[in-house]
C-alpha cells in the first residue's frame, strides 16, 4: 500500500491517461507504417518503435500497480505536532545555518525543486515522528548534517 496525496494520485493519473490515450497509439502507428516497409529483419525503425513500445507498456504497468494500491490520505484528518507524511517541515541546518523547508511526500511524488522530498530519504526517515525543537542527525553524501526542526505544518 502506498499513500499519496491528492495531488499525486491526479498527477499519476493524468501521465497513464496520456501514455494510454496518446503515447500508446502513436508507437502502434509507428510500428505499422515501419512493417509496411518490408523486411523486418533490417527495419531500424520498426525495432525501434517496438522497443519504445515495450518500455511504454512497462511504464503502463508499473502505474497501473501503483494507483492500484495507492491510497490518498485526507490532510484535514492528519495532525502536525509530529513529521509525518505530507508534513511541511522548516528546519534550521545547524552545520551552516542555512534554512530550508521540504515536504515529505511518497516517493512517487518527490520532486526536489518544489521542495518535495521523500519520506523514504535519508532526511525523510530521520524526520519522520520527531517535533517542534528536535534536532535529528542525517547521513547524507557529504557527510553527517544536524538539523534542527523550526516548524511543522500541513
Amino acid at each position: 500500500m502506498e499513500y499519496m496525496s491528492q495531488e499525486g494520485y491526479d498527477k499519476l493519473v493524468a501521465e497513464l491517461k496520456e501514455l494510454e490515450s496518446v503515447e500508446l497509439p502513436r508507437v502502434r502507428d509507428a510500428i505499422s507504417e515501419a512493417r509496411d516497409k518490408g523486411d523486418l529483419s533490417e527495419n531500424f525503425e520498426y525495432h525501434a518503435a517496438k522497443r519504445e513500445q515495450g518500455r511504454l507498456l512497462g511504464r503502463i504497468r508499473y502505474m497501473q500497480r501503483i494507483l492500484e494500491h495507492a491510497r490518498v490520505l485526507d490532510s484535514s484528518r492528519l495532525n502536525s505536532d509530529k513529521v509525518g507524511l505530507l508534513s511541511r517541515v522548516e528546519m534550521t541546518n545547524l552545520n551552516n545555518n542555512a534554512r530550508m523547508t521540504y515536504t515529505l511526500v511518497s516517493p512517487h511524488e518527490a520532486n526536489l525543486r518544489e521542495g518535495k522530498i521523500s519520506i523514504k530519504s535519508p532526511i525523510g526517515q530521520a524526520l519522520l515522528n520527531k517535533s517542534v525543537g528536535d534536532v535529528v542527525e542525517v547521513q547524507v553524501p557529504v557527510g553527517v548534517q544536524k538539523l534542527r526542526i523550526e516548524n511543522i505544518s500541513l
